[in-house]
């Protein structure tokens, strides 16, 4: 496994952690209005992930887990990244990128880790920064 996929993978991990801690507080508030566990099962972290991923990637190109693991998320052009870009990529890489890895899994290893599918699909890129 290359560097960059190891850093991406423990960056990723930091992420769920940060959101699974926000997610509880946000259950804490929402069990009293919504009774249904099915919702705080599947949408309320998703939400959750989603939106906190989507707030820190819109305003700077990294997640928190990316900051502490010296990687950024840039525009294939250099350009900043559109609304558009980080919710396709964040769409892409909980659904059908799945699949892609059981189909081939060395795709998950192409050009030194800094593009995934789902990157490739968004016109990402995942760089190391110093």
């Amino acid at each position: 496994m290359k560097t960059v996929t190891k850093k991406r993978t423990k960056a990723y991990l930091i992420d769920i952690a940060i959101s699974t801690a926000a997610t509880i507080g946000v259950e804490y508030f929402l069990r009293k209005k919504i009774k249904n566990e099915a919702f705080h099962a599947l949408v309320t972290p998703t939400l959750v992930m989603w939106t906190l991923e989507y707030a820190q990637l819109r305003k700077s190109g990294q997640t928190f887990g990316y900051k502490k693991m010296g990687l950024a998320l840039e525009n294939d052009d250099d350009s900043e990244l559109t609304p558009r870009q980080i919710l396709k990529r964040m769409a892409y890489r909980d659904t059908l990128s799945t699949f892609d890895y059981l189909k081939d899994p060395k795709t998950f290893d192409g050009q030194l880790g800094e593009i995934f599918p789902h990157d490739r699909y968004s016109g990402t890129t995942v760089r190391e920064i110093e």
